[in-house]
């Protein structure tokens, strides 16, 4: 639910597509209207529990701070390390919170790729073609050997791990940890299966060759203060 101001909204996550319409209620002398999303705590929520549309605010926030000191970015005043500096401190908070409970997919990745690299387009410059002598932009793998640190994929992965770690040592008398081992009622709806969360941890897992994996055994691993 979410106040604003007099006004009262509450959102119901379903799959069932009639539970999904729009209405409002009202309980004495407050009303209450039904919304398909709604931002908590800065985060946005939809009916659907998609992950998209927080990703898109994401972005969107990140634009706002990226034309804010785009002039700073491609200043010669100021040195590289300074303008990296502004980019991690200013543009990437910006994106990157609430990144450790983002399930990503490959195209998700790719669209916060394309971001990252426009920002450091922008403050590297082009580059001037050694045959032509033309003045040119940078390819994705100039801008890799330029921009030693870890790319914006492999941060949110990073994050990613230390919230796992985090959830797995909170044990069965934390909140968290309940919901995330719980197991909703009902079957698994026809069609394509959701990406989820633990999908991107197994998926980093495989990648170490840790072990055969059933079930939640990564929380096993993670209190053992092996891998994570």
């Amino acid at each position: 639910m979410e106040v604003n101001g007099d006004e009262f909204k509450y959102i119901v996550m379903s799959r069932d597509q009639n539970a999904r319409r729009s209405h409002s209620m009202k309980i004495d002398n407050s009303s209450f209207e039904r919304v398909e999303e709604f931002k908590y705590l800065g985060t946005t929520l939809t009916n659907q529990s998609s992950i998209q549309e927080e990703i898109k605010s994401r972005l969107k926030s990140g634009n706002i701070c990226y034309y804010s000191v785009q002039n700073l970015l491609s200043s010669s005043l100021l040195s590289k390390n300074v303008t990296i500096k502004i980019y991690r401190t200013i543009i990437l908070p910006a994106v990157l919170c609430g990144c450790e409970t983002w399930s990503l997919t490959l195209r998700v990745e790719h669209r916060l790729r394309v971001f990252e690299n426009r920002v450091l387009r922008r403050l590297f410059g082009p580059k001037r073609d050694e045959v032509t002598e033309d003045w040119r932009k940078l390819r994705n793998d100039e801008l890799n050997d330029l921009h030693s640190s870890p790319n914006i994929v492999r941060m949110i992965k990073s994050r990613r791990m230390r919230w796992a770690e985090h959830v797995a040592r909170m044990g069965e008398g934390k909140g968290v940890y309940r919901i995330f081992i719980g197991k909703p009622e009902g079957n698994t709806p026809l069609g394509r299966p959701r990406h989820r969360w633990e999908g991107n941890i197994r998926c980093l897992f495989r990648k170490w060759d840790v072990g055969v994996w059933t079930g939640s055994s990564w929380l096993r691993i993670g209190t053992g203060g092996g891998y994570l």
